[in-house]
């Protein structure tokens, strides 16, 4: 049993090395609000989706905008050349929850209401068109 998950991973870090993606991990807003913003660049090309995030006007788009960046320099580290205009689009993006922080709030008559602080990761692939 401890062989085939041990292959299973060996497989599984191979294909990543094939891949070019960014993660962000315990970003401090809640993973609904982060879905808002990562569902309007899902599939886009990455200059229009630079800018549509670069003038959003949710607070969460700052956070995907560095990120995107960060998934464009991995690709072009790995390939040794700049991208080109037109080249790169967002093949995947996702947002899983983090960590969720609990704090009480004091509440009338001896109450204490819950604060749910919530997190989540977020994690870009971009790729190059094949014509």
């Amino acid at each position: 049993m401890g062989n085939r998950k041990k292959m299973a991973a060996e497989a599984r870090k191979a294909a990543l090395k094939t891949q070019y993606f960014a993660k962000l991990k315990d970003c401090p807003s809640s993973p609904r609000k982060m879905r808002y913003v990562v569902d309007m660049i899902r599939g886009m090309e990455v200059s229009r989706a630079l800018s549509t995030l670069h003038f959003s006007s949710k607070a969460a788009s700052t956070h995907v905008e560095k990120l995107l960046r960060s998934a464009i320099a991995n690709w072009e580290q790995k390939n040794e050349r700049k991208a080109e205009d037109g080249e790169l689009f967002v093949s995947r993006v996702f947002v899983d929850e983090g960590a969720t922080l609990k704090r009480m709030r004091p509440a009338p008559q001896g109450r204490g209401y819950r604060i749910r602080k919530r997190s989540n990761h977020v994690t870009i692939f971009v790729d190059a068109k094949t014509n």
